[in-house]
């Protein structure tokens, strides 16, 4: 640990705490010396949480977290999915119009944990807001059966055809119709990604041996989005260390563009849709682990 600063963000922090949770606190330690005062953010976020280490910050004024940041917290079943859908959305500073859509994807992608990844954790999630650049950084991550066993039902031969295929629109762990149901979503991966795209931002996905990573679009190059996500401007490798789970990271400017106030119009009219179909359905109550 740097003697003075500590530089993490949520994607390192729901990682570390998802396998903090996994060994068992009593088994996960903090080593460090010289600790330096920005690490406070560690214990502000609630890592120490997951750590028989103690936190070694003990008085200081804490600052409070709306507006900026979801300490990290575990999400097991739907009060907890929706307490966090709602505790993110101060973090958009978006018009409440656009702020709903965001929580319609966020809600997708931490049910689609809850559902398939057959974690006994739950999901992990962290977020934080940077006022200087105007932009969210968020990370939902587990530690269940990981996306190649998920999507066992399109035969992915790797974990890269199953990165792949989870960043498909409409293609879910639950059914072979491509496009999904409005009940087994299929499309919060690929919206999220969309969106990150067209505001040059960064977006991460990280199962197996598997890291895809869609880097900045440069503001000389027109914005185009794609069903396979190996055709965008990306970095991808297959030699991490393995991780039985999965990581969806995303760093989004909130700059409001108009291709970028576009792209959520669209995506609410689809999840309008969506919902209203629905409707028409008897209902069903969700199913969480």
């Amino acid at each position: 640990m740097d003697e003075k600063w500590v530089n993490v963000n949520p994607a390192q922090l729901a990682l570390t705490a998802a396998l903090a949770l996994k060994v068992g606190k009593e088994n996960a330690i903090i080593q460090s010396q010289n600790i330096p005062l920005s690490a406070r953010y560690l214990d502000r976020m609630g890592l120490y949480n997951f750590f028989s280490t103690p936190s070694p910050f003990r008085q200081y004024r804490k600052k409070e977290p709306a507006g900026r940041f979801v300490p990290i917290s575990i999400i097991k079943n739907g009060d907890d999915q929706s307490k966090f859908v709602t505790d993110i959305i101060p973090l958009y500073h978006l018009s409440e119009k656009n702020s709903r859509i965001l929580s319609y994807i966020v809600g997708e992608l931490v049910r689609n944990v809850l559902e398939h990844s057959f974690s006994e954790d739950g999901a992990v999630v962290a977020a934080q807001y940077y006022k200087e650049s105007n932009r969210i950084s968020f990370a939902i991550c587990d530690t269940g059966i990981g996306l190649w066993k998920s999507l066992q039902i399109w035969h992915p031969k790797t974990d890269k055809e199953a990165l792949s295929l989870a960043l498909t629109p409409g293609v879910t762990g639950t059914t072979l119709e491509l496009g999904g149901t409005s009940e087994n979503g299929g499309a919060g991966l690929f919206f999220i990604k969309s969106i990150v795209k067209i505001s040059r931002s960064y977006f991460v996905i990280m199962s197996g041996d598997s890291e895809y990573t869609l880097l900045k679009t440069r503001p000389d190059i027109k914005n185009r989005l794609y069903s396979d996500p190996f055709k965008d401007h990306y970095a991808f490798s297959n030699s991490i260390s393995r991780f039985n789970g999965t990581l969806v990271a995303v760093d989004l400017k909130l700059d409001s563009t108009p291709e970028f106030q576009k792209l959520l119009d669209d995506i609410g009219d689809i999840y309008d849709s969506a919902v209203k179909e629905s409707r028409r359905k008897p209902a069903r109550k969700p199913k969480f682990i």
